[in-house]
């Protein structure tokens, strides 16, 4: 597996992980009857960045990372990750979320923040913990999950 610079041509691959992930409702706040034309907001300009962990031709996962907030919010990144149903559980999404700490620490960012992150996404949260980010609060009951009802949404970082 290798992670590149995503390409126009492997949009329709992405797009295919986008679609299943944000249908599945477990995992993401996007709209789940987001259309294709939506789903390009995955797809980040400078100064952000947008890569696929492939194997072969296979796109296996995908993130976008960037800054934060725009202006004074700048100096602060954040980054999404999504791996394809058939490659979970084997180092993708950790391969990714490497990726983007080591380009977000190297282009200048004070550090990395999470937004949202699904607290029964333990998969995850146990990732972003070994890789040094820590919950900074969770909203109770911000994310409706599918069998789980109600999930509070975390708020994770990491200082570089």
């Amino acid at each position: 597996m290798r992670i590149r610079e995503f390409t126009e041509s492997d949009w329709p691959q992405v797009w295919g992980i986008i679609r299943d992930v944000v249908q599945e409702r477990e995992t993401f706040v996007y709209d789940p009857d987001m259309t294709e034309t939506d789903a390009r907001m995955w797809v980040e300009q400078p100064p952000g960045l947008t890569v696929v962990a492939v194997e072969g031709e296979r796109v296996l996962g995908t993130a976008k990372m960037g800054p934060n907030r725009p202006g004074p919010g700048s100096h602060v990144s954040t980054a999404s990750f999504m791996v394809a149903a058939g490659a979970r559980g084997k180092g993708v999404g950790r391969a990714l979320c490497e990726f983007a700490v080591d380009w977000a620490e190297k282009s200048g960012y004070a550090g990395m923040q999470f937004n949202a992150v699904v607290e029964s996404n333990h998969a995850a949260v146990d990732l972003y913990k070994s890789l040094d980010f820590v919950v900074l609060g969770t909203v109770p009951g911000a994310f409706i999950h599918p069998g789980l009802g109600p999930v509070g949404l975390h708020l994770m970082y990491r200082r570089f």
